[in-house]
């Protein structure tokens, strides 16, 4: 590196301070501009997903097209098609479900209110470990105070219950966070109008990257020769290692993601719940990206839809589907498309996802574990002489 033969020339201790100092510098630097466009990240990560998935498209054309740009329209058109049929037929089927969920939210609490309640008659030691059953059962019956809805809710086992198993929070904090995912559910469409113009404009710039990337790449590497190619020998290796981790990662969790959404689709036609199968799966689907702490998130929905429309026995049922299709991703599908390199412990995936959730929100969830995989198996190991 520039700055090691610099340092050369430098009286002890300086000759091992000031490489320290400028790395420091140097990943200062990238983190604050990280920090100052936070605006455009998901523009960024899109673009970025998008590019990834096309260049393999594009790699594994190779050995059956030759001219590359050819192979880039060819998987440019396809991957768009797809996003376009999806849109056309997905999109409005989700919206609609979503919306009839939220607005059947208070009735599915009600339903489980109602069971448990059932519940804690027959064993009532419950009433110890839930004390808002004993407010509900001196009222007489549930949600009998009908003053407000709010009112109704927070006096609700089952929101409680969710409130703490979903990390809401606690007390009313908690219940304006319950309240404010129900409006997000039952706005879903504006919410998918708001990002429609960042998610076109990360198409068109993964497309131009794909197309133009051995030039791309060419440019960059010449950075190495110019005055600011200490910034280049710091970073350039460290974001490649990084990017190649984190889309391996995201396309094996997609393919996985894709398959869970599948068979979840056919276990709950098979339960008599295709009414509401487009929102789950969508669900499902995008529950899988968060790892261990998704499939629990997931089974939410699933679970108080098939109570509330089809009763206790078809829940329990529900429940078993997802625990069969959760050993099946565990047991088959991890192994054989995520591969052993990219796991990690699943006490420290939840730390992980706790202190990332909490720090960084949605952000923190998704790209948690990635992160902390490229940490530890990569960023802070010593490379070997044949490596170096």
């Amino acid at each position: 590196m520039n700055y090691e033969k610099t340092s050369g020339y430098l009286p002890q201790p300086w000759d091992r301070i000031f490489p320290l100092i400028t790395r420091m510098t140097v990943w200062g630097v990238l983190f604050g501009v990280i920090y100052i466009l936070r605006s455009f990240f998901l523009l960024v990560f899109l673009t970025f997903v998008f590019a990834y998935i096309q260049t393999n498209g594009v790699s594994r054309l190779k050995a059956v097209i030759k001219n590359r740009t050819i192979r880039v329209i060819i998987v440019a058109a396809v991957f768009l098609s797809i996003l376009v049929s999806i849109a056309i037929f997905l999109v409005p089927k989700v919206q609609k479900q979503a919306m009839s969920f939220a607005n059947r939210f208070t009735s599915y609490l009600e339903r489980v209110d109602q069971e448990i309640l059932y519940l804690s008659i027959r064993y009532p030691w419950l009433d110890e470990i839930i004390p808002e059953l004993t407010a509900m059962k001196e009222n007489g019956a549930i949600n009998k105070n009908k003053e407000s809805g709010e009112k109704g809710l927070k006096q609700s086992p089952t929101a409680v219950l969710l409130q703490g198993f979903l990390g809401l929070g606690e007390e009313s904090e908690g219940h304006k966070n319950f309240d404010r995912i129900v409006e997000t559910l039952s706005d879903i469409g504006g919410g998918v109008a708001s990002v429609v113009s960042t998610f076109l404009l990360a198409l068109l710039f993964s497309f131009l990257i794909v197309l133009d990337l051995p030039r791309l790449s060419a440019s960059v590497a010449e950075l190495e020769h110019t005055k600011i190619s200490f910034i280049y020998v710091e970073v350039a290796d460290n974001i490649r290692n990084f990017s190649r981790v984190l889309g391996q990662s995201f396309e094996a969790q997609f393919f996985i993601a894709v398959a869970n959404s599948i068979l979840t689709a056919a276990g709950l036609y098979l339960l008599g719940l295709g009414t509401n199968v487009a929102f789950l799966s969508v669900i499902v689907f995008l529950c899988s990206f968060i790892p261990v702490a998704g499939v629990f998130v997931s089974s939410v929905p699933i679970c108080l839809i098939a109570l509330q429309t089809s009763g206790l026995e078809i829940m329990l049922l529900a429940v078993v589907l997802i625990i069969i299709i959760h050993l099946i991703e565990g047991y088959i599908l991890n192994p054989k498309i995520y591969g052993f390199r990219l796991r990690i412990n699943p006490v420290l995936v939840l730390i992980i996802l706790t202190v990332g959730g909490k720090l960084f929100r949605f952000w923190g969830l998704i790209l948690g574990v990635p992160i902390c995989t490229y940490i530890f198996a990569h960023a802070i190991r010593i490379k070997a002489k044949s490596e170096a």
